[in-house]
């Protein structure tokens, strides 16, 4: 809406101003700057760290146009929304430019490459609680990758919604109400809320997530007239949010998204899941700390290009229970294996991919970089000897994979004999066609050049002519060409010279001369751009035709990548082939840590001086050894062995091959961890809560096909209290079927060893230590059998407890195995616990040093 007493400008910048949120900074392009009005300037300069000035009364804020990049992700990173208005007409005296809103920038929508992570997916999230039903689609819009997915259960989608760490979420403006209604029925409901503190959040209306629009919204993106194709029925209540995703996506854009493909239901039945609790325990994606390095993708990542590096995160998110495709994916890397010099060669010819899904997403949405059409001719230019590479593992199944890359022959000889070898970044900055392509563009250029050296000589003669030395021939937008004299040389401007402008210490003239070769240049450059630009533009259009196989080939060469890179680990870190069957069982022998061996061999980390990592072998079998219980002091590597096991089956479970002499593992369904210890202060549960919730998940949701790994469950509260959680959860999990989920337990409550001999499928691990002058040795070997000792004042005095301290826990410890009254520890405990194998309650007793006896 125009304001009255406004300038024609000003007008403008209202009625834009006026379709956007509250929440959105508004760049308003004026000439070589973007400019910041009243609350959108006071905003913007604290934000961006930008002077904040007066003009006519008006707050104004400004940034070069050719520095935007850095200001937005500014804005962006603090959860700010940025809206680009841009000059779409050319200036002309006398009229009002025409403006135009053309993006909105968003943390969930961004498609530079500047202001995304190569290596990252970047996932915008929609959420819809509706029925008692989770709905949730997820888009990353500078790929193309578009899921959806629906459940009752909760619980089965939080480990792909964690797995995805999007950069902004979209939720019904209901669903917090929703949440705080149900979190005291459904637990599951209200780690939404983590999700949800991870990311930018956007709250829209409800009607946005009607699921027959989104069906309509969905259609039109993909350009089909149903889903059929994608097994998509009309009614999927996840349509709901993938409508809503896309209708966000083309408010951002100002224009429908013109790079997606496809649609994918995820369905969490055909994937193993690895809950919140789990990915975060077991440094997954990123470290207790918050670090990238030193999780198990930094780990295993030695991928060459970004999109192989994105898939592997993507095999990581969602873990396959298909055994024919974790087989085939294990078969590729086992030819590259065998094959370091051919994979060698392949390797080489990957480090000169660029990164195929951005640039396209990037051209198909608007998003036009020379340079970047650059890196698909580059591209191009190496498939053949990818090609000739794959050929030579002749019959071996890698070989496979070269039909789904597509050379382009056609197109790659037309880019190369069309477009200039250096691109330049932008379009603005000329010189994208080669010479001889069009006589017509080369005729513009050839004058603008001439042109060019013209006005080198018309300066050098008008300096002789007039005896003025300094005298210099300048350009801007604004005047076009002038002379211009500094004022002490005044006195000698001939009279023909007709006065521009004054300045400050010079003044601009103009000739007749001069001004009939301005017109001259300029035809010949706009001429050429506009030329120049079109015939470019011809070329991205037949790109663009190409992007089906593109698209493709970019996959092709991101697995290649991939499986290459995991060849190599096992070929440099003596990792081994995987079995994957449909049994129960997890048999690993002499299994490391891919993690902490690789900090020891860096360096990184030194274990009590130990210089080489110490592996272990692990059974279990649902219905045979289920559950190890494992006692020993701490520092003696409890919880990296326990952790080993998960991270080898996860492993094993993605394709990838494992850390150890020999490996089989049995389908696994879920995997759950309860290690650690943490508070949620600003949700108001202590470190015992956290605990418990995290145990109720894995009580609620493992079965028989399930991995569980439990550290120190009940430390979080008293002795007594801890011990009898401890005991009870052990029995759970045991149970009275013939089976249970396989669950490695490590504990301090060495109580808890006399239940292997009442739970047929318990056994007793310690890890080993070696006593020499009272001091301890860890040996770091798991062995069968129950620690007989904690070690605790030992292990305090390898943690630089004082001696005082260490001598006096020394008489206290002593006083409490003699039973001496002082200090008084003496305390009965009584519980009844039903044995599970005859249900005969069992009376158990706690005596002053901690002893449970069964009688």
């Amino acid at each position: 809406m125009a304001k009255k007493g406004l300038t024609p400008m000003m007008q403008q910048y209202f009625e834009v101003r006026s379709k956007l949120q509250d929440d959105t900074l508004l760049l308003f392009r004026l000439g070589d700057f973007y400019e910041m009005f009243l609350e959108d300037a006071e905003e913007g300069s604290k934000i961006l760290g930008i002077t904040l000035t007066h003009r006519n009364g008006m707050l104004m804020a400004g940034i070069p146009f050719h520095a935007a990049d850095n200001y937005i992700n500014k804005a962006l990173a603090v959860g700010k929304k940025v809206a680009l208005c841009e000059q779409v007409g050319l200036p002309q005296a006398g009229k009002l430019v025409e403006r135009k809103l053309t993006r909105i920038l968003t943390p969930g929508t961004v498609l530079e490459g500047n202001q995304l992570q190569a290596d990252h997916n970047h996932f915008l999230l929609a959420l819809h609680y509706e029925k008692q039903t989770l709905n949730a689609s997820w888009l990353d819009l500078s790929t193309g990758e578009f899921q959806l997915a629906s459940d009752k259960n909760i619980e089965n989608l939080l480990p792909i919604l964690s797995s995805l760490q999007p950069q902004e979420i979209i939720i019904s403006e209901t669903l917090p109400d929703q949440i705080k209604k149900h979190k005291e029925k459904n637990c599951a409901i209200s780690r939404i809320e983590e999700i949800l503190q991870t990311a930018a959040v956007t709250e829209l209306a409800e009607f946005h997530f009607d699921p027959q629009e989104g069906l309509k919204a969905v259609t039109n993106a993909l350009g089909v007239l149903n889903l059929d194709g994608f097994g998509i029925k009309s009614d999927n209540p996840g349509l709901s949010t993938a409508g809503a995703l896309i209708q966000y996506v083309t408010e951002t854009l100002c224009q429908k998204p013109e790079n997606l493909q496809k649609i994918i239901v995820y369905e969490s039945s055909k994937k193993l899941l690895l809950d919140p609790a789990t990915l975060r325990n077991l440094e997954i994606f990123k470290t207790s700390s918050g670090n990238r390095v030193g999780s198990l993708m930094d780990t295993i990542n030695t991928t060459i290009t970004a999109a192989g590096a994105r898939l592997l995160e993507q095999y990581l998110s969602s873990p396959e229970l298909d055994i024919k495709t974790i087989n085939l994916r294990q078969q590729y890397v086992s030819d590259l294996y065998s094959q370091p010099v051919l994979s060698s060669k392949l390797q080489s010819s990957l480090t000169k991919i660029n990164d195929i899904p951005r640039i396209l997403s990037r051209l198909q949405n608007r998003v036009l970089r020379p340079r970047e059409l650059g890196g698909i001719r580059n591209t191009l230019d190496q498939l053949p000897s990818i090609i000739e590479a794959l050929a030579e593992f002749k019959q071996l199944q890698i070989a496979s994979l070269s039909k789904n890359i597509h050379t382009l022959d056609d197109l790659r000889e037309e880019m190369n004999r069309t477009v200039e070898e250096n691109l330049p970044q932008t379009l603005q900055e000329g010189n994208l066609i080669q010479k001889g392509v069009d006589p017509e563009l080369d005729k513009f250029k050839i004058l603008s050049t001439d042109n060019k050296s013209w006005l080198a000589d018309f300066e050098k003669q008008e300096q002789e002519k007039t005896g003025i030395r300094n005298l210099k021939v300048k350009y801007n937008g604004a005047f076009g060409y002038f002379i211009e004299v500094t004022k002490s040389y005044i006195h000698l401007v001939p009279e023909h010279y007709i006065r521009k402008r004054t300045m400050t210490n010079a003044e601009r003239f103009q000739t007749d001369e001069l001004k009939q070769k301005e017109k001259e240049i300029l035809n010949a450059e706009e001429n050429a751009f506009v030329l120049e630009e079109k015939i470019f533009r011809e070329i991205v259009t037949k790109v663009l035709d190409k992007a089906p196989e593109l698209r493709e080939t970019a996959d092709t060469l991101a697995k290649l990548d991939l499986f290459a890179s995991w060849s190599s680990i096992a070929r440099e870190r003596g990792f081994c082939r995987p079995t994957i069957n449909d049994g129960d069982t997890i048999d690993i022998k002499e299994g490391r840590h891919p993690v902490v061996e690789q900090s020891l061999k860096s360096g990184d980390i030194g274990l009590a001086g130990d210089h080489a990592f110490v592996p272990n072998d692990t059974y279990l079998s649902s219905h045979e050894e289920q559950i190890a219980l494992l006692t020993g002091p701490n520092m003696a590597g409890k919880s990296t062995y326990i952790r080993q096991v998960a991270l080898i089956t996860l492993m094993a479970q993605i394709g990838s091959w494992v850390p150890a002499k020999s490996c089989t593992v049995g389908i696994v369904d879920r995997i759950f961890s309860r290690v650690g210890a943490s508070d949620e202060l600003a949700r108001g549960n202590s470190t015992f809560m956290v605990e418990m919730n995290e145990t109720a998940n894995i009580l609620n949701n493992g079965t028989e096909k399930s991995l569980i790994i439990l550290d120190e469950i009940g430390r979080g509260t008293s002795t007594y209290d801890g011990l009898s959680i401890a005991w009870a959860v052990v029995e759970e999990l045991h149970g009275s079927k013939k089976k249970g989920p396989k669950t490695l337990f490590a504990t301090h409550y060495h109580e808890l060893t006399a239940l292997s001999d009442k739970l047929s499928r318990l056994n007793n691990y310690s890890v080993a230590v070696k006593e020499w002058n009272d001091d301890i040795i860890f040996v770091r070997q798991v062995i069968k059998g129950a620690a007989d000792r904690s070690y605790g004042i030992q292990v305090a005095r390898l943690a630089g407890i004082p001696q005082s301290v260490i001598v006096r826990a020394k008489e206290i410890l002593e006083n409490l195995e003699n039973n001496d009254p002082k200090p008084k520890r003496k305390k009965n405990y009584k519980n009844p616990v039903k044995d599970p194998e005859n249900e005969e309650p069992v009376e158990v007793q706690r005596d002053s040093i901690g002893q449970l006896e069964l009688f």
